[in-house]
């Protein structure tokens, strides 16, 4: 078999194999080198496993507030063994399904641990690959704290995704994305839960009126919260494991989540030539690095560490491999989704970066208390709509409820496409849905409010 290939990629995640299976829809020619199993994080170790086990969660809870519905049922335990088995049913399907996509394309798939050795050069135990085009598609690992090892009652997300039984008490360092998605499971399992953040708020990445209302809600989840709080070690045995915080405070639990964020696994690709800063590599707006005809995607580019924005970056380079000059990646467009209970969701600009960009905004909460179906959920929560003016297009939505995140698409076509309040207002919502939500926040900003007060 030819170790030359049109297009080269380095890495079968989100953004590698999208990639591959994109090129090869164009009639490249296409070598794909993994070193463990094509799907990469996201479907092994991250959004399909953890959402699973969400979903999982949701039962939990859904199961233990039963009574209230009128339905009499109530949880004995939660058996991890049988959720694991759900959660990996899920993955197992998932998987076989792409290796078929993947077989279907003529995708020549090569096992091993490559390195990029330039010249559009990947070296695989001894043979060396190359492309007319290479495509550095690593992503990201876990990043550590520094001084706090992973191991042992010390665990990082991948080992988190696969404990053998419920932790009466968790610690959950990170109240990022991750973090909360954990705190969130754990709490629906019946675990106590503690968040530490050195951030201000959780989920910093998230407008302040999400971050505010994700905070109250865990904390009437019964999940502590505690957030400008810095971590300055830890230490554990046979039983418990201790982290030690500002003040010299300690706490103590079973199980701590170092839940900090990802890094990008971009080892060598400097002493390759590759230009690296802080871990990412540059890249131009069209993903090119500085070596001619190298290009890097998804997690080792800077911006939202999301498998759809891999999938986003993967299909772009193989068009713009095809010659065929497709238009950037925008960050600001790309939906983003926390499925925590509650879940946050949010497109567009936040209101502190929609005043930097315009001289004026207008912004209206609509309240989920307004929402037939949400008050049906028995979910709180609000949609925080941002306009750039007084009556100009929508620049952001900030969404915070249960299901919430299901509403993203439509809050994206009205981001994405810059909709004036007055082009959705006259589109129906089916009744009852969250969708209404949105339907009842473009009425008001409209000035023809129905649902709500004027």
């Amino acid at each position: 078999m030819s170790t030359h290939a049109d297009v080269l990629i380095l890495g079968g995640g989100s953004a590698g194999y999208s990639c591959a299976l994109r090129a090869s829809q164009l009639g490249r020619s296409v070598t794909l080198i993994e070193a463990d199993q094509v799907g990469g994080t996201c479907l092994h170790r991250g959004c399909i496993p953890t959402k699973a086990l969400l979903h999982a969660a949701e039962v939990a809870d859904t199961a233990r507030g039963a009574e209230g519905f009128g339905v009499r049922a109530n949880v004995t335990g939660i058996d991890m063994p049988t959720v694991h088995a759900y959660k990996d049913s899920v993955v197992g399907r998932l998987y076989t399904g792409l290796q078929g996509l993947i077989a279907n394309r003529n995708v020549n798939v090569v096992r091993g641990t490559g390195h990029y050795a330039g010249d559009r050069t990947v070296n695989v135990d001894g043979t060396a690959y190359t492309g007319s085009a290479v495509v550095l598609a690593t992503g990201s690992t876990p990043r550590v704290i520094p001084g706090i090892e992973i191991g042992g009652r010390i665990v990082s997300s991948d080992e988190a995704l696969r404990l053998p039984e419920v932790p009466t008490t968790a610690i959950v360092l990170g109240g990022g994305v991750i973090g909360v998605e954990f705190a969130s499971i754990w709490a629906s399992f019946g675990t106590q839960v503690t968040v530490v953040e050195a951030l201000p708020r959780l989920v910093a990445g998230e407008d302040p009126w999400a971050s505010k209302a994700l905070e109250k809600a865990f904390r009437k989840r019964g999940i502590t919260v505690m957030t400008s709080t810095r971590v300055t070690g830890a230490s554990q045995n046979s039983d418990a494991v201790s982290v030690e915080i500002d003040g010299d405070a300690t706490l103590t639990a079973d199980v701590v989540l170092v839940a900090v964020g990802r890094t990008p696994n971009s080892a060598g690709f400097g002493e390759a030539g590759i230009d690296v800063d802080r871990g990412y590599v540059c890249v131009d707006d069209r993903l090119s690095t500085n070596h001619d005809g190298v290009y890097a995607v998804g997690d080792l580019v800077p911006g939202p560490q999301l498998a759809h924005r891999g999938f986003a970056h993967g299909m772009f380079v193989a068009d713009q491999i095809a010659g065929l000059r497709p238009t950037p990646v925008t960050d600001a467009l790309i939906p983003r989704v926390t499925h925590s209970t509650p879940a946050v969701a949010s497109v567009g600009l936040n209101e502190a970066a929609a005043r930097e960009a315009h001289d004026e905004i207008t912004t209206l909460v609509y309240d989920l208390a307004g929402n037939g179906k949400s008050q049906i959920l028995r979910t709180s929560g609000g949609i925080k709509v941002i306009l750039a003016g007084r009556n100009g297009p929508v620049v952001g939505v900030h969404m915070v409820g249960d299901r919430i995140g299901e509403l993203i698409g439509e809050a994206q076509l009205m981001v994405g496409w810059e909709a004036l309040p007055s082009d959705v207002a006259p589109l129906l919502h089916a009744h009852p849905s969250q969708n209404e939500a949105l339907g009842e926040a473009m009425l008001a900003l409209a000035g023809t409010p129905l649902h709500a007060h004027s």
